[in-house]
């Protein structure tokens, strides 16, 4: 048999990344940027109000208090957005609004709070420094600076500072493509009365949200039933420009196998192996040929704990790494397991666990046949068990799989 890391390799190396592209910001964000950005113009571009108030000259209110206060004519009102360009008269004030652009002439703003509020005549009830709520022109940001580098996520700040400074596009790594197929003339979608042997399709919706959840796109998830052609022309339909193909079931070792039967013409090259691993053992790679392109295909077995399983030993790191994201993988950590347990030798086990991040120990959870969905659902980490190990006593440190963060 293969071991898991022979076939983490032979995935890893099936899952490239798609070249640069520019998009607009409203497709960016979560991406990571593949070339600078740098400012083409200032920030603020003007000097402007940080406050609702007057911008009146220093020394024309230099005596003013609450007990003194001196009054001026308000010789201009500047709301936000206002163009024209405009000079503060000296002993004259101009009601001014956050944002808008300080006249010329003017040294200082007073907050509306210490004056009396006029529009025609202003009182004002306290002296004021120089500069004193005042947002100067290239404070923030200077043209010609480089404001975000390669390498970088785009976040909703990023995507901010990217439309403040006019910017409508960044260059960065696409998200891959994935078409997500589930296989089974067992499965009818949810919401549908089933018949006798029927069950309900769980497996393209659970990894598709898996994708999606790793950063890529799902382009589609259909289901097909164990017919050979039906399933070829159900990946003919949706496989379009997909970057990957991820399918579940029909990759054991019985009859009715449809995705080792379908695949084992010309069009495709993909070995199907028994990996030395619980949950996941019958597992399928390579690529298949649509048009000029070799799409990379990985088949997965129909258990839903062994798919799920699957995705995350195999596929989630070298996706997520293939979008250039600084932590591909989840993060794996020791943990004092609470209580004993054991595993089938020959073979790596992953199983569910419940992991106390605060006390630092886990706890196994549910049994560990691959059917078992309910126990996955509730887990937050995978135990890893090598696979000389068939008995661990409680109290002994083991490595985890933390599913509940990057």
């Amino acid at each position: 048999m293969r071991t898991v890391p022979e076939h983490q390799r032979v995935v890893a190396d099936l899952i490239a990344a798609r070249p640069a592209a520019t998009l607009p910001l409203s497709e960016a964000e979560g991406l990571v940027l593949t070339a600078d950005v740098v400012a083409d113009l200032s920030l603020p571009g003007f000097d402007n109000s940080a406050m609702d108030g007057y911008a009146v000259r220093v020394e024309d209110v230099a005596t003013a208090s609450a007990e003194t206060p001196v009054e001026l004519p308000v010789a201009e009102d500047i709301p936000a957005g206002r163009t024209d360009a405009l000079t503060l008269r000296p002993g004259t004030a101009h009601r001014i609004m956050t944002g808008a652009p300080l006249p010329a002439g003017a040294t200082t703003v007073v907050p509306v709070e210490a004056t009396d509020a006029g529009t025609e005549t202003v009182e004002i009830r306290a002296a004021a420094e120089p500069g004193r709520h005042i947002r100067r022109a290239g404070e923030d940001v200077t043209a010609g600076t480089t404001v975000l580098r390669a390498g970088q996520i785009v976040t909703p700040a990023a995507l901010g500072l990217a439309a403040a400074l006019g910017i409508g596009e960044l260059t960065v790594r696409p998200r891959p493509r994935v078409l997500v197929m589930s296989t089974g003339t067992e499965l009818v979608a949810p919401g549908t009365p089933l018949q006798p042997g029927q069950i309900y399709e769980s497996n393209a919706v659970m990894l598709a949200a898996a994708v999606r959840e790793a950063g890529a796109e799902v382009v589609a998830s259909p289901m097909a039933g164990d017919d050979v052609e039906e399933f070829r022309a159900a990946l003919a339909s949706h496989v379009g420009d997909s970057d990957l193909i991820i399918t579940t079931g029909g990759v054991s070792a019985g009859a009715y196998e449809v995705v080792k039967d379908a695949l084992g013409g010309p069009s495709a090259s993909v070995d199907f192996v028994k990996v030395a691993m619980q949950p996941g053992m019958p597992q399928g790679a390579g690529t298949l040929t649509v048009g000029e392109r070799a799409v990379p295909i990985i088949t997965l077995p129909g258990n839903p704990v062994s798919a799920l399983v699957s995705f995350e030993v195999f596929i989630r790191t070298p996706l997520r790494a293939a979008m250039d994201l600084p932590q591909p993988g989840r993060s794996h950590r020791e943990a004092v397991l609470t209580e004993a347990c054991s595993s089938p030798r020959g073979k790596r086990q992953f199983r569910r666990g419940v992991l106390d991040r605060a006390a630092g120990t886990v706890t196994s959870y549910g049994p560990p046949a691959s059917h078992h969905l309910r126990w996955l659902a509730s887990a937050n980490c995978l135990l890893e068990i090598p696979e000389d190990v068939t008995d661990i006593d409680a109290n002994t440190p083991v490595r985890v799989w933390d599913l509940g963060g990057d």
